[in-house]
């Protein structure tokens, strides 16, 4: 519980100091009329309080990953609060602020845009596609989980009530996508957050009125999961694939530029950016803290369950057990909303995307339509697969996940590309070592998961060290042609 207490702590001291500094690296101007402002044509681009643009940015990127994710990274044992702490703040939060700041700068142009005005027209192009279809899986792994979770909180956890549970939430996706962003999102939203902030400060009270015995990261960083299916997952790249939204996600990149075009001032991009990624590392630091519990020190016998209990179940338990009926409920309804939302702002998210890539008004409901019709359909052949394969789901969740990450490295990529271009500063740093990191781990993830190469895991840090060497390599290449072209 030491260790919980102390990254804890670190993640709110990392807000203020580290929070800050990045803000002062990138330089906000408050006298520059953001898109909101500039643009607003009462549909995407609307100026929306600062307090609910702040629960709306911290709902669209929470989904499921910092709760599935955290609970099954804890497995591996204290090393998921390291990364959860140190990715968040020098990693994610940072990365989010960017990715939002460059789409205030860019009259809240979205990151195929951003990317393509830093790294060039091709990669502008390969982002367009790969972004569409990161989307798209969001958008299907944020229906069914949700729907097994009220499938379960229904009595009924059979295959006829989750299918109905997937319909109804589809349904909600395409009304919400098409309407103007503050009729359902701007309303809505801010009360979700308000459930899932409920629930992770809930079940922290629990933490520290149990105070469980859990292990601590003194006990060793190595990985503790061998008894819980992880034997021959290595923690270098599989953590910091399995836990994602609660350290770094590239999903944030395309959810972000939303909050941009909804935003009145420049001065509150720390606030929101940067500060709802680290709510959302507390909230996964919460469920790692829990899960740890579960997963070590007795918790799955106490709720009545088993060690090999998938992530939704633990969830419904555990909530439940702690919290009585009323609490339970109100709880795993944070749970649930968390990626409905993200699922819904995913649709969102790519029909914008397509529509600055063809230039194509999105004012008229029919200019929305013709995108989402074509879009829809290609998700529900996904839900379709899905549900019919058995193991659709998981398969469509891995590569969801590697594809999660990738775009935070392209990501990352740009920043230190906006950063590198002030001549005599090293403030691209901030940026480059995450992205070298995080090429890193992409790389050798999908060169040794048997999704990938399934090359044998022990060539994992070498893998890794290639990666990396090639990567800065490949930077100050560029980097010293950049700087002699613009001497």
């Amino acid at each position: 519980m030491f260790s919980f207490i102390i990254s804890l702590v670190a993640l709110v001291v990392g807000y203020i100091l580290y929070g800050r500094f990045v803000e002062k690296v990138f330089g906000p101007d408050p006298s520059r009329k953001t898109p909101a402002v500039a643009k607003s044509d009462g549909v995407d681009f609307i100026v929306m309080p600062s307090w609910k643009v702040f629960m709306i940015q911290f709902l669209n990127i929470a989904g499921t990953g910092p709760i599935f994710g955290a609970i099954m990274g804890a497995k591996f044992g204290p090393s998921s609060y390291l990364w959860i702490v140190l990715g968040c703040i020098f990693a994610g939060a940072v990365h989010d602020y960017f990715v939002g700041m460059l789409s205030v700068r860019h009259g809240g142009a979205g990151l195929p845009e951003i990317v393509g005005h830093y790294l060039g027209g091709g990669t502008k192009k390969v982002m367009l596609v790969f972004s569409v279809i990161l989307l798209l899986l969001v958008g299907t792994v944020f229906v069914y989980s949700p729907a097994l979770i009220l499938g379960d909180l229904a009595g009924d956890g059979g295959r006829g009530s989750i299918m109905i549970w997937v319909a109804v939430i589809f349904v909600y996706y395409i009304v919400a996508t098409l309407l103007p962003i503050d009729k359902v999102i701007g309303k809505v939203y801010p009360l979700f957050a308000i459930a899932l902030l409920f629930m992770a400060a809930a079940l922290m009270v629990g933490l520290l009125v149990k105070w469980p015995d859990i292990p601590e990261i003194w006990d060793g960083l190595g990985n503790m999961g061998g008894n819980l299916g992880l034997a021959d997952q290595p923690i270098f790249p599989c953590l910091f694939i399995t836990i994602a939204c609660g350290a770094i996600s590239g999903f944030h990149a395309t959810q972000s530029p939303l909050m941009a075009r909804c935003m009145e001032n420049e001065r509150l991009g720390r606030p929101i950016f940067y500060g709802s990624m680290i709510t959302e590392g507390i909230v996964a630091l919460v469920w790692a803290a829990v899960s740890s519990y579960f997963f070590f020190a007795g918790g799955a016998e106490e709720v009545g369950s088993t060690l090999s209990a998938a992530a939704p179940t633990v969830v419904t338990k555990v909530s439940s057990s702690w919290l009585g009926i009323i609490g339970g409920i109100l709880a795993i309804m944070g749970v649930v909303a968390a990626p409905i939302t993200s699922g819904d702002t995913a649709f969102r998210s790519a029909r914008l995307i397509i529509a600055d890539f063809a230039s194509f008004e999105q004012k008229s409901i029919r200019n929305r339509l013709v995108i989402c019709i074509p879009m829809f359909l290609a998700a529900t052949l996904l839900l379709w697969y899905n549900v019919a394969d058995e193991n659709g789901f998981n398969t469509i969740w891995r590569y969801f996940g590697w594809a999660n990450q990738t775009l935070a490295v392209f990501a990352l990529w740009t920043a230190t590309s906006f950063l590198a271009r002030r001549r005599g500063s090293l403030s691209y740093l901030i940026t480059f070592i995450p992205a070298v990191f995080m090429t890193a781990v992409c790389t050798t993830y999908i060169c040794i998961a048997k999704i990938g190469f399934n090359l044998p895991s022990d060539w994992n840090f070498i893998i890794g060290a290639v990666a990396m060497a090639v990567s800065v390599a490949l930077f100050y290449i560029w980097k010293i042609k950049y700087d002699k072209q613009y001497a």
